[in-house]
């Protein structure tokens, strides 16, 4: 049996990851619907449809923590690196599971809440179809939930605490990165690159009702810059935790 085929039946072992993803679901529909039916769904346009999935996103980034700080909580993390003493393998199919999950996820509520907006919108502010800028917007939730398993992997691993961890992902977006961008002069030019800001630039129109992603987060990274700051900052954590993991007992 493969680590990743392991790692697959100890996630499923435990309601949680039922109860996130059925979560991360209904948010994602939630939200659709009420963009596509609110005044007709005048304000139908991808960015805001799919700000629910934008939300799960938090929720995915729990779950993923929560696959290793579980571990350490319970003690099973032990029995798993006397079975596979090669530790680094571990956090490896640990986290290709999680990002392929996450990968399958992203896309598919990101794809469904579009399409159930598209079909009960109907006074759009432009036609609802997937060209252009709204392929980015709508699959490239597949890539940052891919991105967000490795983070949420690597802060599970270094924290090893489940408070700790899901304080600190859930902070993080919403309050840390906010408040840095208050500091004066620093902050206005740093706060767009930050690792959460800049993803959320790559599932940002920059077309569609003029540049939405300026005026939202003025400045900062194009698109593919977000994208590529958030997985710099994925692999650094990845790799520190990887570190870590083979340095200290478990």
């Amino acid at each position: 049996m493969t680590l990743i085929s392991v790692e697959r039946i100890k996630l499923f072992s435990t309601r949680s990851p039922y109860w996130c993803l059925g979560s991360i679901v209904l948010v994602s529909v939630l939200f659709a619907l009420l963009v596509g039916l609110i005044n007709n769904g005048e304000a139908a346009i991808p960015f805001f449809a799919l700000r629910g999935v934008a939300l799960s996103l938090d929720i995915f980034l729990v779950l993923a923590a929560l696959s290793v700080t579980t571990e350490y909580r319970f003690g099973t993390v032990r029995s798993t690196f006397l079975a596979a003493p090669k530790r680094v393998s571990v956090l490896l199919a640990k986290t290709v599971l999680l990002g392929v999950i996450g990968a399958a996820v992203g896309l598919v509520c990101a794809m469904g809440a579009f399409f159930l907006a598209k079909a009960l919108a109907r006074n759009p502010p432009f036609p609802l179809e997937l060209t252009g800028s709204t392929w980015r917007q709508t699959a490239g939730y597949a890539a940052l939930f891919a991105v967000g398993a490795v983070i949420s992997v690597a802060v599970g691993t270094l924290l090893r605490q489940s408070a700790g961890a899901i304080a600190l992902l859930l902070l993080w977006p919403i309050v840390f990165e906010p408040l840095f961008t208050i500091i004066p002069t620093v902050g206005p030019k740093v706060g767009p690159w930050l690792p959460f800001a800049a993803a959320d630039k790559f599932i940002t129109p920059t077309t569609d009702l003029g540049d939405l992603a300026n005026a939202i987060r003025p400045g900062g990274p194009t698109p593919v810059q977000g994208l590529l700051v958030f997985v710099g900052t994925g692999i650094l954590l990845w790799l520190a935790a990887a570190f870590v993991v083979t340095k200290r007992d478990a």
